[in-house]
């Protein structure tokens, strides 16, 4: 894909028109200069859910909306390219009402009879319709699938310290593995693994309690088990907290308890607590659930700055990767419906599957803009700019991604000092009326790059090495 002539062509050549040096091009425009030196994070992706049956909506959508929509969710080309699915592990015995399925319909007496071969599990082959939308995730490329259990069953949950507790433990340890099992027969290799959805809120569905600490402890038998199991690439994430304050207290019950060095990420929502700071651990840190509960369902850009914009949310993505070192931004769903919670049709979900029709959210594209950073990606040095965020990020294949949010009302032109050894450059942009638009640039003899970002909007820049000229 080439760039084109667009809304961004005047915008760019205008300082040329005065005068055609690329270095006097480079000072007019805001200078954002990269630094490949300074390394900071690595990156394991960006993604959703498709949890509490979500996933069937897209199942029922009959083509060609329903290859639309996945499009839309995963292909690195044109829409969002999400890297990551979040899947629950059901608890209850039927499907009614949106629940998500357990595997183990009925209760041993003992918790010691569940193994992680029992007998007595029951599997759909379906799971919520989750398998379906990892299967069609894998034909994109995704590989990197998150299996998360919103509680222990029943059987498990209530057990106090001691030998019947210990055996819980070493129960609940085998049910996880198994359904990790019955993914691998599906063909999907989870690589990530949760126990422990909000466990500092009291909910009427399917939850857990637990601090940091006792949390500690069964990661400790977890380990053990998956590595026994031969799953040993699989990573514990741990533990979920309604928000981020509650989150770093778990990490720091987690440390002294020995169990950090053997949990792969510390996971977190925000909607009791915002991300803030970077988290005390030496662990990765995910941000794995949360969206706008409470507007009513928008498309929106940016309106008033409420949580329900696109822009919005590009700064809230930002601020967790940028100022708090995430390794990955989970939104809550793809897609939803309008009758879900009472006929609440709020902002959860990024596409709003209407019976045989959908409506795309500007905060999709929000996540769109960051489609150019792929996993395993290092985070690396940046500056310069004024009402800029710039982020910038060296792929595994040698290219670099820039993400920038311009913060001003207007268009700023924005020149991209990076160095030599980047002959293919393509860059996309998102405003009120644009998503993801190929964006004109013009590269100067000294090697910058100079392109229009529009105001309250987002540009992206892909720079690929000699020999890389795939966009993505």
């Amino acid at each position: 894909m080439q760039a084109t002539f667009s809304y961004l062509t005047v915008l760019v050549a205008a300082p040329l028109l005065a005068d055609a040096s690329p270095s006097l091009e480079v000072r007019q425009s805001q200078r954002v200069t990269v630094d490949l030196t300074k390394k900071y994070q690595a990156m394991d992706g960006l993604g959703f859910s498709g949890v509490f049956q979500r996933a069937n909506l897209i199942v029922k959508l009959q083509e060609p909306k329903q290859r639309e929509v996945l499009d839309l969710l995963f292909y690195t080309t044109t829409s969002a390219g999400f890297s990551i699915v979040r899947n629950g592990i059901g608890l209850t015995p039927s499907n009614n009402n949106d629940y998500m399925n357990t595997i183990l319909l009925n209760y041993p007496s003992t918790p010691a009879e569940v193994t992680i071969d029992y007998s007595a599990y029951s599997w759909d082959g379906k799971d919520g319709r989750q398998v379906f939308l990892s299967q069609k995730a894998q034909e994109y490329g995704v590989n990197t699938f998150y299996a998360n259990a919103w509680s222990a069953p029943g059987m498990h949950e209530d057990e106090q310290p001691g030998h019947q507790w210990r055996s819980a433990l070493r129960s609940y340890a085998n049910y996880l593995v198994a359904y990790i099992n019955f993914y691998a027969s599906a063909g999907i290799k989870a690589i990530h693994l949760g126990f422990l959805n909000e466990p500092d809120y009291s909910t009427s569905y399917a939850s857990m309690q637990s601090s940091g600490t006792q949390a500690a402890e069964f990661i400790k038998v977890l380990r053990p088990t998956l590595d026994r199991a031969n799953l040993t690439f699989v990573g514990i994430k741990c533990c979920e907290a309604t928000g981020w304050s509650v989150a770093s207290q778990h990490a720091q019950q987690i440390a002294p308890a020995d169990a950090e060095s053997i949990v792969y990420a510390i996971t977190s929502h925000e909607y009791t607590s915002r991300i803030s700071g970077t988290m005390r651990t030496i662990a990765r840190v995910w941000q794995t659930e949360y969206s706008d509960l409470n507007d009513g369902w928008s498309t929106a850009w940016c309106s008033n700055g409420g949580s329900k914009d696109g822009f919005t949310w590009a700064d809230t993505v930002f601020n967790g990767v940028v100022n708090s070192n995430l390794s990955a931004y989970i939104f809550w769903e793809g897609v939803q419906d309008r009758a879900t919670n009472n006929n609440n049709n709020n902002n959860e979900k990024l596409i709003l599957v209407d019976g045989q029709t959908y409506q795309v959210s500007k905060r999709l594209w929000a996540f769109a803009q960051f489609r150019i950073v792929r996993p395993g990606a290092v985070r690396v040095g940046v500056s310069g700019g004024s009402n800029l965020k710039s982020a910038v990020f060296r792929n595994t294949d040698g290219s670099a991604a820039i993400v920038i949010i311009n913060s001003a009302a207007t268009t700023q032109t924005i020149g991209i000092v990076l160095g030599t050894g980047y002959p293919v450059v393509n860059a996309w942009y998102t405003d009120n009326t644009h998503n993801m638009t190929v964006a004109a640039i013009m590269v100067g003899s000294d090697g910058a790059t100079t392109a229009g970002g529009p105001g309250r909007g987002m540009i992206s820049f892909l720079f690929k090495p000699a020999g890389n000229a795939i966009v993505v």
